[in-house]
């Protein structure tokens, strides 16, 4: 376990960071509201009046895939330049190193909670409403936290040799948005493809909670889903801890 001093760091780091994003903001954790609603707002009109399609309580819908998506995107690219952002404290503080990519995730889920309160209110009076599958919600989010740290380990160690390292998770997340379904329903995926989609831990947390918030289903479903989550979450994460630990002694020269 970690000792009592690099939590006391740990939850600094995740503060720190928290001050950071909101700082010199007028509305403050508010646009953490307020993005997911102009998004809902925009894909709700244009796929229900200009290219509509049959999709029952479409508001919902459309949350249940933006947030996931825009919790993973954010944490994955600002946990991706954690080290490089935070090189004096790596340099002079005897600390894991670990905690500095685990912690910028982590900083990100401050707002995510803030999101969630507003996707569970929308969803409590719309579709099924609060059911007894709800009880699921904190464990598929905490399988979407374990593969956004998996990730921003892996990617925050290669940024310090690679500095181009960070565009290309942009650019992965650009594609991202498309290979997620966030405004399509899952049904229109070709069969052929439906199992490669359920592997992506960011589409199976939004095909998963559509399962729990809209149809009051449990959330594994017939394929398996949070099965693939868990699975793949876990299998990213020890991957992404096994590669920073064999770089991390050569940050120093780089950094």
């Amino acid at each position: 376990m970690w000792h009592g001093d690099y939590l006391y760091v740990a939850q600094n780091l995740v503060l720190k960071d928290f001050r950071i994003r909101y700082r010199n903001m007028s509305l403050g954790v508010l646009w953490s509201l307020l993005n997911p609603l102009v998004m809902m707002g925009v894909l709700t009109f244009v796929f229900t009046k200009v290219f509509p399609q049959q999709i029952a309580h479409f508001p919902l819908f459309v949350l249940c895939g933006m947030i996931p998506y825009n919790f993973f995107t954010g944490a994955w690219l600002t946990g991706t330049t954690s080290i490089v952002d935070n090189a004096p404290l790596v340099k002079r503080v005897p600390l894991p190193r670990e905690i500095v990519p685990i912690t910028t995730v982590l900083s990100c889920c401050i707002h995510l909670m803030v999101q969630i309160a507003l996707l569970l209110t929308i969803a409590a009076f719309t579709a099924e409403g609060i059911n007894r599958q709800w009880i699921w919600l904190p464990l598929v989010w905490g399988l979407e936290i374990v593969f956004a740290c998996g990730l921003a380990l892996f990617s925050a160690g290669l940024n310090v040799f690679v500095r181009d390292t960070r565009y290309i998770v942009e650019s992965t997340n650009l594609v991202l948005f498309w290979l997620v379904p966030v405004f399509y329903d899952f049904s229109m995926v070709p069969q052929r493809f439906k199992n490669v989609y359920e592997l992506n831990p960011v589409a199976a947390l939004v095909l998963t909670l559509r399962r729990i918030l809209i149809h009051a289903q449990p959330p594994d479903g017939p394929t398996h889903t949070l099965l693939k989550l868990a699975a793949v979450s876990f299998t990213v994460f020890f991957v992404g801890l096994v590669v920073f630990r064999r770089v991390k002694p050569m940050f120093y020269e780089h950094i």
